[in-house]
C-alpha cells in the first residue's frame, strides 16, 4: 500500500464490547473510511481478517486485556496490514504487551480528532517495514544461491554471483527470480563439484528451466 491510498481504507475493527464497535465505525466512517467487518470473538477474528484482508485493523481494549491481546494475535497470525490498538486512557503496560504480539501503533480515545494523522503514519511506516522485510528476504535467497553454486562447482563467491547475474542476463530475468531457481531445485544440480565452465552454467540453465519456468 502506498502512503497516498490512506484517504480511504477497508477497515476491521475488534473488540468484546459491541457498544464500543458501534462508537469506532462512527469514527471510522466519519474519517472516509469503510467498515468492512467488525469481531467480538478471539476464535472467528483471524478467519474473517484472513476472508476480508483488511487495509489496517483497530483493536480496542475492553474489559480483559487477555481478550483484546488475543484479538491482536489472531489478526497479526493473518493479516498483512497494521493493528491499531485503540485505549480509553494511556496503559503502558498493556501497550508493551500488545506491541510483543504484533501492534504497530496505539490511540486513545482523547486523540480522536487525530487518528486520521495516526493512522496515516501507521499504515506508511508498516508498508516500509514490509519493504525492508522483502528486501532482507531478497539479499537471503541471494546468499543461500551463492552457497550452493559454490558448494556443487567448487568456485568462489563472487564466482557464483557472476553466474547468477549472467544466466539473469541471459535469459532476461530478475536476479532474485533465478536464484529462487537454484534454491528450490538446489538438488537437481551436479552432486560432484566442477570447475566454472559451459558444463556449470548448462546445470544452472536446466535448473531454472525445471524449477521456475513460469515466475
Amino acid at each position: 500500500m502506498t502512503y497516498r491510498e490512506t484517504d480511504h481504507l477497508r477497515v476491521l475493527i475488534a473488540n468484546e464490547r459491541t457498544d464500543h464497535l458501534a462508537l469506532v465505525a462512527q469514527i471510522v466512517a466519519a474519517l472516509g473510511h469503510e467498515v468492512i467487518a467488525g469481531e467480538i470473538d478471539v476464535e472467528d477474528v483471524g478467519a474473517v481478517t484472513a476472508r476480508e484482508r483488511p487495509d489496517v485493523a483497530l483493536v480496542g481494549l475492553g474489559e480483559s486485556s487477555e481478550h483484546a491481546l488475543g484479538l491482536i494475535e489472531k489478526i497479526v497470525q493473518e493479516a498483512a496490514c497494521p493493528v491499531i490498538v485503540l485505549l480509553h486512557a494511556p496503559d503502558p503496560i498493556f501497550v508493551k504487551e500488545a506491541s510483543k504480539r504484533g501492534a504497530f501503533a496505539y490511540l486513545t480515545d482523547a486523540e480522536a480528532t487525530d487518528w486520521q494523522s495516526s493512522i496515516d503514519i501507521a499504515v506508511r511506516r508498516f508498508a516500509e517495514y514490509q519493504d525492508l522485510e522483502g528486501a532482507f528476504g531478497r539479499r537471503a535467497v541471494a546468499e543461500r544461491a551463492k552457497g550452493i553454486l559454490m558448494e556443487r562447482h567448487s568456485v568462489d563467491e563472487r564466482a557464483a554471483f557472476e553466474m547468477l547475474r549472467e544466466h539473469a542476463r541471459s535469459t532476461n530475468r530478475k536476479l532474485i527470480h533465478v536464484s529462487l531457481a537454484v534454491v528450490d531445485g538446489h538438488r537437481l544440480l551436479p552432486r560432484q563439484p566442477a570447475s566454472l565452465s559451459t558444463r556449470a552454467s548448462t546445470s544452472l540453465l536446466a535448473l531454472c528451466r525445471l524449477t521456475v519456468s513460469g515466475v
